[in-house]
């Protein structure tokens, strides 16, 4: 059965998506829910969803809203079906007409055709493009923690691999399928799942090689999953037992611990420490210090903790 949940209160940001549902948490406080919402179409994503997610995340915890924490699901029957193949938007700089000859200066013997290099040079930014609006979750000042359930294929395991934390219901069924559609995966999955996630083994290589489908023992077992719920209905429960114990602590130490994991993953050790004193300098200089310190001694009960500022912007 597809996971149901109450009417939420509205997100500032949720009327400006349409296949984005985004909302404040029905019973967690600072916790903004971002549901990919195409459920008829198993929420595969086409060109306007993609950018969607994108923009959504560059702005989640940025603007106000209070977000310290970002449960990201999926609606329907399935998390994600991957990309929507039916939109021609991803495909037209691949099969642009060879009538367009892009000659517009009356040079008579410039070729008719559109040689592969110009093609090429023209199509890159339109995946770079497509791997930011993925790289942008991986960048969301708060952690973000993908609950899984049904069907996570090719972009949907893209995607979740910029999540900070993934569980999963027993029922997905996960695969990168971008090699059984004539493809490298090209939006983060080959850099993220064996590097930076679960390592480089064989079994891993065979799945990208193979593009099978893996289900939730093996996600758990390769690590790349944290937990699997007993049941569908249970799992947004699970990812909300998650959720509760990350925004009961600071949120300055929180996203300071984000950000010092991500730069540490792509740096060496040293450089990560040096990343982290500076940073610490700084964020160390808060209340949220005696507040966690009171806390965790029994003085008082749970802290009350000041919400993140709006980020500045030109």
């Amino acid at each position: 059965g597809a996971i149901m949940t109450s009417t939420s209160k509205k997100h500032p940001l949720n009327a400006s998506f349409s296949h984005l549902s985004i909302t404040y948490h029905e019973s967690l406080p600072h916790v903004t829910h971002v549901k990919l919402h195409r459920p008829r179409k198993r929420n595969a994503i086409n060109a306007q969803m993609w950018r969607e997610i994108g923009e959504a995340f560059l702005q989640i915890g940025t603007i106000g809203d209070g977000t310290r924490c970002v449960l990201l699901s999926g609606s329907g029957k399935g998390f994600c079906g991957g990309i929507d193949i039916t939109d021609e938007k991803f495909f037209s700089g691949i099969i642009s007409s060879d009538d367009d000859n892009g000659t517009d200066d009356g040079d008579e013997s410039s070729s008719s055709v559109v040689d592969m290099a110009r093609k090429a040079l023209a199509f890159k930014p339109q995946i770079s493009q497509m791997q930011a609006a993925f790289t942008a979750i991986e960048e969301c000042p708060v952690p973000v923690v993908a609950a899984i359930h049904g069907a996570c294929i090719g972009a949907g395991i893209d995607m979740v691999c910029c999540a900070d934390v993934r569980i999963c219901s027993p029922n997905t069924v996960f695969s990168i399928r971008e090699a059984r559609l004539g493809l490298a995966a090209d939006v983060g999955t080959l850099q993220r799942f064996p590097v930076k996630l679960v390592g480089f083994g064989s079994r891993v290589r065979e799945l990208c090689f193979t593009g099978e489908d893996f289900g939730c023992d093996e996600a758990l077992k390769l690590g790349f999953v944290s937990r699997v719920s007993n049941s569908e209905s249970e799992l947004l429960e699970e990812a909300n037992q998650i959720i509760s114990k990350i925004i009961k602590n600071s949120p300055v130490a929180v996203s300071v611990t984000k950000s010092s994991l991500n730069y540490s993953r792509d740096h060496t050790v040293r450089e990560g420490l040096d990343h982290v004193a500076l940073t610490n300098s700084s964020s160390l200089m808060s209340d949220d210090l005696v507040k966690s310190f009171m806390m965790t001694s029994g003085a008082g009960g749970a802290a009350e903790f000041a919400s993140l500022q709006p980020h500045s912007r030109l």
